[in-house]
């Protein structure tokens, strides 16, 4: 995994001050490969039913995160347990590490 325990626990911290402490986030993607260089952060966020999936918690998850990990490309897949997993929810949750 090509995250450092910082941006680790900074990822782990911002979801659980946004989404509560019931959301799950995964890492997925090329920074799961430490071969591979480069690349974006991948992240999967699985939300409790009813948590709040808006425009604006999103907002606020990014704001806390660059705060805490600097300017980063960051992409997030937002999934709601309970609902039918979407072929991304698929490849994250198979190949995606749980932070």
């Amino acid at each position: 995994m090509r995250l450092t325990l910082a941006e680790r626990r900074a990822i782990k911290r911002s979801v659980a001050a946004v989404f509560g402490t019931q959301a799950t986030v995964r890492l997925f993607g090329s920074r799961v490969d430490d071969a591979a260089h480069g690349g974006d952060i991948d992240l999967h966020i699985e939300l409790p039913p009813r948590g709040d999936d808006s425009y604006r918690a999103e907002a606020r998850f990014r704001a806390l995160l660059e705060d805490a990990i600097g300017e980063r490309k960051v992409d997030i897949v937002f999934h709601t347990r309970g609902r039918r997993d979407q072929p991304i929810d698929r490849i994250a949750k198979r190949t995606g590490i749980v932070l």
